[in-house]
């Protein structure tokens, strides 16, 4: 059959292969090419059946219609046009493409045969009875985030089946849902799922990239994460079966998606797509020397969001995860680097995020910011617009000094405790775009931060110079797994005070997975190629008495909030209640130096409107290594939270007490009684 008979023009939009009653009508964009061939494969996509010109291209969309086609075509693209690397253009007729919108591959990468071995794309088109699913839509103020790794969370659980573990299964098994359910999280933040490649260094090594921040196709799932590998249509129903499951029980899924760059790396890096189709408009090249690219993100390419084309490829997959697999928002890595304007640097009113905040899929879902990337200008923390988290590393790093012995007064503390006001306290944003956090999947676990004074990444073969090498961190006397009691009584102590930080801070929490469990990673601070049991939680070793203080403190956050949502002014009558009031552990208010003295940090924080508390609550710090007596404001106070013994439930001080004795390096919260 001829060429054109096969081929009619079709239609430009949408973009990517999509089935209709006659056939596939297939549209790709490149504003450079001169030709643009759709090449038909097996359905293996090992042997290439056709070759057919695209007949028809209206103004950068090339497209075609191919009559009979339907779901299950494999196909592939070849981009004619110049070889001009100064000029930008990277054209080769003879590499084949993967599709930008490719909803399934075909094929897997090998770094053995890189030009041979590009992915092709398979047309899809099913649905799934989502038996009347709805996102829960958990307010900001009710919302903790819990952080993890599909694979590393339950691969080795043994209360999830053994062929679900690792899996976007063994997240919906009964296992996973009762543990989440347990310790009271309200949103998972899946780390990178869309199918990403593995980097020739690591596959050299033996190693593989686990986090995944090396994306190859924005519209597909990474088959590891499916049973038995499961690929195609199959994955896809087992994520969707994983979000109903969740959102049946209340729970949001956040996915951490990376538009920032891609798995092309830089100028030395495979052409597997967009490099091929069109290198001068999706990626940000140097001005002097467009054969070479802006690397703002280090991993060697940073994509063109202020180019119509590719931001739209990037709402249209985020459009796709919304609607088709029902997530509830995204987490964005490197976001600084999606509000550059080429060369003009960040730029909160750039075309992405004006383009979200009107969009009516997207505009309701959640969106956090990772605010920075490694570009000139690219550290943007508070400077997103309304509507956005952001990941706080001010709240990482003063929270981590203050309780692990690092220069970090009690103003330092206190400006984190309350929302950042330094940082989001401007016009239209709210306490809760402060994304809290201690520890994340970048760096040390909770355990580890109180165990370790130095990285030791051995593991990841480069030498142990790779992760950052000031953590903050303090190993409280001894290096590493110890049977000391002491160590071990003083580190968990401290392991539950960063804990309580997080969960009473103003701001949105967040935890990472295993930190509730006291899980480590043997000192290793850059895990992203330990696909073993160095990242995998051992359920076995579980401190069940952390997990049991962290959920109560999840409970009482949710039961009273004692920061609320909103930004509180400083106190204006006698007895605190239009404000907060600081003091002293003598009961006088802090004032001036005070803030700022470096031997004297421990303080009382009087709440005079707690969130949802109808009496005022005592925040009581002491990060010192002693105990610290503080008197009390008039009143009668019941202590419901007392970090150092690990409890969170109401015990009764004498009736009238003065004063409170407070052990080292814990936090005590305590409600007036009504008169």
């Amino acid at each position: 059959m001829s060429a054109s008979r096969l081929l009619t023009p079709g239609r430009p939009w949408p973009l990517g292969a999509h089935v209709n009653a006659q056939g596939v009508n297939f549209a790709v964009f490149s504003a450079h090419a001169t030709a643009m061939d759709l090449c038909l494969y097996d359905e293996d996509g090992r042997e290439e059946r056709q070759r057919l010109p695209l007949p028809a291209r209206s103004g950068d969309v090339w497209h075609g219609h191919l009559s009979g086609a339907g779901a299950g075509a494999v196909y592939g693209y070849r981009a004619h046009g110049p070889w001009q690397p100064r000029l930008g253009h990277r054209f080769d007729a003879d590499q084949l493409l993967l599709d930008p919108y490719a909803r399934e591959f075909v094929g897997q990468f090998s770094w053995d045969a890189p030009r041979l071995s590009v992915p092709k794309a398979r047309v899809v088109h099913d649905s799934f009875d989502w038996q009347g699913d709805a996102p829960p839509r958990r307010p900001w103020s009710d919302t903790v985030f819990y952080e993890l790794h599909v694979r590393g969370f339950s691969k080795l659980h043994p209360g999830v089946p053994e062929a679900q573990r690792g899996t976007f299964a063994g997240l919906a098994s009964d296992a996973a849902l009762a543990h989440f359910q347990r310790l009271g999280i309200t949103a998972l933040s899946l780390l990178p799922v869309q199918h990403f490649l593995d980097e020739q260094r690591l596959v050299r090594m033996g190693l593989r990239n686990y986090w995944g921040y090396n994306t190859l196709g924005f519209f597909c799932l990474q088959p590891r994460y499916g049973i038995g590998g499961r690929d195609g249509r199959e994955l896809r129903d087992e994520f969707r079966h994983m979000v109903r499951r969740l959102h049946a029980a209340g729970i949001e899924v956040i996915l951490d998606v990376v538009y920032n760059h891609s798995a092309e790396t830089d100028e030395t890096g495979p052409t597997l797509s967009w490099r091929g189709l069109d290198n001068a408009s999706y990626y940000l090249l140097r001005p002097d020397d467009a054969s070479l690219y802006e690397n703002h993100t280090g991993c060697g390419n940073t994509f063109n969001l202020a180019h119509p084309r590719v931001l739209q490829m990037v709402l249209d997959s985020l459009r796709f995860w919304v609607q088709e697999m029902h997530v509830d928002g995204f987490r964005f890595d490197l976001a600084a680097a999606l509000g550059r304007r080429g060369a003009h640097g960040f730029d909160r009113h750039a075309a992405f995020f004006a383009c979200l905040a009107q969009d009516p899929v997207l505009a309701g879902v959640k969106l956090v910011a990772e605010p920075w990337d490694i570009g000139p200008g690219g550290y943007q923390l508070g400077r997103f617009p309304a509507g956005w988290l952001e990941w706080n590393d001010r709240f990482r790093d003063t929270a981590r000094a203050f309780w692990l012995g690092h220069a970090a007064t009690r103003g330092d503390f206190a400006q984190r405790l309350c929302g950042s006001s330094d940082r989001f306290r401007t016009p239209g944003r709210l306490a809760t775009d402060s994304l809290n956090y201690v520890v994340s999947h970048d760096g040390f676990t909770l355990r580890d931060l109180v165990s370790h004074d130095r990285r030791h990444n051995l593991a990841n073969g480069e030498h142990n110079r790779d992760g950052p090498s000031d953590n903050l961190s303090w190993n409280c006397g001894i290096e590493g797994d110890t049977a000391d009691a002491d160590v071990l009584q003083r580190r968990g102590r401290l392991q539950r005070a960063l804990l309580t930080t997080v969960l009473l801070a103003q701001g949105t929490p967040m935890l990472a997975a295993g930190d509730e469990l006291g899980h480590g990673q043997q000192g290793n601070n850059n895990p992203y190629c330990q696909d073993n049991p160095i990242t995998w939680i051992d359920w076995s070793r579980a401190d069940s008495g952390l997990m049991d203080f962290c959920a109560a403190l999840v409970a009482l956050r949710r039961a009273l909030l004692p920061l609320g949502p909103q930004w509180y002014d400083d106190a204006r009558s006698d007895d605190g209640r239009d404000g907060l009031r600081w003091l002293q552990p003598d009961g006088s208010d802090l004032q001036g130096a005070d803030w700022h003295a470096p031997h004297e940090r421990a303080f009382a924080l009087h709440i005079g409107h707690p969130g949802r508390c109808p009496m005022p609550l005592l925040l009581l710090v002491n990060p010192d290594a002693q105990p610290v007596r503080f008197r009390l404001p008039p009143g009668t106070w019941q202590l419901l939270l007392d970090s150092a013994q690990a409890r969170v439930h109401a015990t009764g001080l004498p009736a009238r007490s003065a004063e409170h004795d407070l052990p080292a390096r814990s936090l005590g919260l305590l409600q007036l009684q009504p008169a």
